[in-house]
């Protein structure tokens, strides 16, 4: 199993970004809030980043932080092999 984790906007352009998840190889990533045995509740903080408490707890346990461009192009890649097969 890898364990990444990356910002990615809610929806398609650069509208507010939440922690996203991928836990195997050439899966989607999916927000945070998809996987409960990894997440916990956000902070109170008006206006706060949606996802951060989750970072902190997975940074600690050794997941990867992927760049959102690398996480796009990934996404990308992913997307087109699946068409052309």
């Amino acid at each position: 199993m890898i364990r990444q984790m990356c910002w990615l906007s809610k929806s398609s352009g650069d509208g507010e970004k939440i922690l996203h998840l991928q836990i195997s190889p050439g899966q989607p990533w999916r927000p945070y809030t998809a996987f409960p045995q990894f997440s916990v509740p956000d902070y109170q903080i008006p206006g706060g980043s949606k996802g951060w408490a989750t970072y902190q707890k997975l940074l600690k346990a050794g997941w990867s932080l992927v760049p959102s461009a690398r996480a796009n192009e990934f996404s990308s890649n992913f997307a087109e092999s699946t068409v052309q097969n």
